[in-house]
């Protein structure tokens, strides 16, 4: 079972906030503790800290620049759906998936890992604004499979209405720097 961690923990906070406010806190922390227990144990209480600091760091170090995303998206709106859909393939390939092409309107391709079946739709990622009927198609299409997720796949922007969709409805929205890290070879 995979370990997953609350959205709204201290810890997931800290990961998606930049790297070092998790080390600022682990100093303040440390000053503090150090009053009242000897610096040795201070020095413990602050090293969860210090790991999430550095494991966000990390990650941030990875993460594709501005200049890496936007080149990446123009070169992803410039493709034919051939490219595109065998880039993707590729990708998911890479991360571990079994890939089957679906031939329906609003699923693309089924994965599957570790006995999860999740259906992705690609197929309008040129729209410059993608709104909530393709994530509601997506959705449907989801219980009709019977798939444990859904992922939608977009290289413009994806408007409030439905960001809140997938919210609500759990569909992993993959777009800007999470396509950009997913498609790396493309630029």
């Amino acid at each position: 079972m995979k370990f997953q961690m609350a959205k709204n923990s201290l810890f997931a906070i800290l990961l998606r906030s930049p790297w070092w406010i998790s080390f600022v806190i682990a100093g303040a922390l440390f000053a503090a503790l150090r009053l009242v227990i000897p610096e040795l144990y201070a020095l413990c209480g602050t090293l969860p800290f210090v790991i999430i600091g550095g494991y966000a760091g990390w990650l941030q170090f990875r993460a594709p620049s501005a200049a890496q995303v936007a080149d990446t998206l123009g070169t992803l709106r410039a493709m034919s759906w051939d490219d595109f859909s065998s880039a993707i393939e590729d990708a998911f390939r890479r991360d571990g998936y079994r890939v089957n092409r679906l031939s329906g309107a609003a699923a693309d391709f089924e994965l599957t890992r570790a006995g999860r079946v999740s259906l992705v739709g690609c197929k309008r990622w040129k729209v410059s604004r993608t709104g909530i009927e393709p994530l509601r198609e997506l959705h449907a299409a989801m219980r009709a499979h019977d798939a444990h997720d859904c992922i939608y796949v977009a290289a413009g922007e994806i408007t409030d209405n439905a960001r809140a969709f997938a919210l609500e409805k759990d569909i992993r929205l993959v777009h800007d720097a999470e396509l950009a890290k997913l498609l790396p070879r493309v630029w």
